[in-house]
């Protein structure tokens, strides 16, 4: 299946060494055909991050000329083409989603519909947009807040994760990734699959359009990168499904299971 016709498209990267993403954005682009109401791209550099929205398609937009010109070079990426379903086209509604929690950065992107969620939001957390998505983020922010007093573990984070996120999943669709620069979150309610790539590196190609990679021309043998994605990206790899309610986390390119 090449992608999923009215909805948006996630893709979130995960490596243990800073990672280009031009092959996998390539063939992310090509499905800004039929979701044509924005895109963008959020990744770490360090303790900061960059964020590039645009409310046109990525098939048009100069910003995604920009990102396939200059290779970017980061651990922890969250990428997002929109089909709107809440929120006019506009700006400050293109994902990701970006807000600070404990001296630290995250970015957040949200395929799917959440209808009539309305949770009250106090001031540290409000969307700057009218979309289901931010609100969604931003409430996820506050009870992070609420539930930890400084930042935790991964493993904490995560169990806190798992259990907000069922909240928003009651209201509709809420495949999301997150990220704070250290691991990335991906909760599923519909469709997102993942795969992890490390020694020996494949040669992929694919799916969207006539290009191939050999990743071993491009990786040390100790690189690892894990990959998640609405619908998988290449036709010669094994794309892992997530289930409806499944909650992964991704660290240094690898999924990190619970102990």
């Amino acid at each position: 299946m090449r992608h999923t016709p009215g909805m948006c498209q996630l893709l979130g990267l995960n490596a243990n060494t800073p990672t280009d993403l031009v092959f996998s954005f390539t063939g992310f682009a090509h499905r800004a055909q039929e979701h044509k109401d924005g895109f963008g791209i959020g990744f770490f550099e360090g303790a900061g991050a960059r964020l590039f929205v645009d409310p046109v398609s990525a098939r048009q937009s100069p910003v995604a000329e920009m990102i396939r010109r200059y290779p970017i070079h980061s651990r922890h990426i969250i990428a997002h083409i929109r089909k709107a379903t809440q929120g006019r086209v506009a700006l400050e509604n293109t994902h990701p989603f970006m807000r600070e929690l404990w001296g630290r950065y995250w970015v957040f992107a949200h395929n799917g519909n959440l209808v009539d969620f309305a949770p009250k939001l106090h001031a540290a957390f409000r969307p700057v947009g009218d979309t289901d998505s931010e609100r969604a983020f931003c409430w996820l922010m506050q009870e992070l807040s609420k539930n930890h007093a400084s930042l935790p573990s991964v493993e904490h984070l995560t169990q806190t994760l798992a259990e907000l996120a069922a909240g928003p999943a009651r209201h509709g669709t809420f495949n999301f990734l997150l990220s704070n620069g250290e691991a990335l979150w991906a909760h599923c309610s519909t469709h997102l699959h993942y795969v992890e790539r490390g020694h020996p590196f494949p040669t992929a190609q694919l799916q969207d359009a006539d290009v191939t990679v050999d990743f071993a021309a491009h990786t040390t043998p100790t690189d690892r990168v894990a990959v998640v994605v609405t619908q998988p990206l290449t036709c010669n790899e094994s794309w892992q499904a997530l289930g409806p309610g499944e909650l992964a986390v991704f660290v240094d390119g690898r999924r990190r299971l619970p102990p």
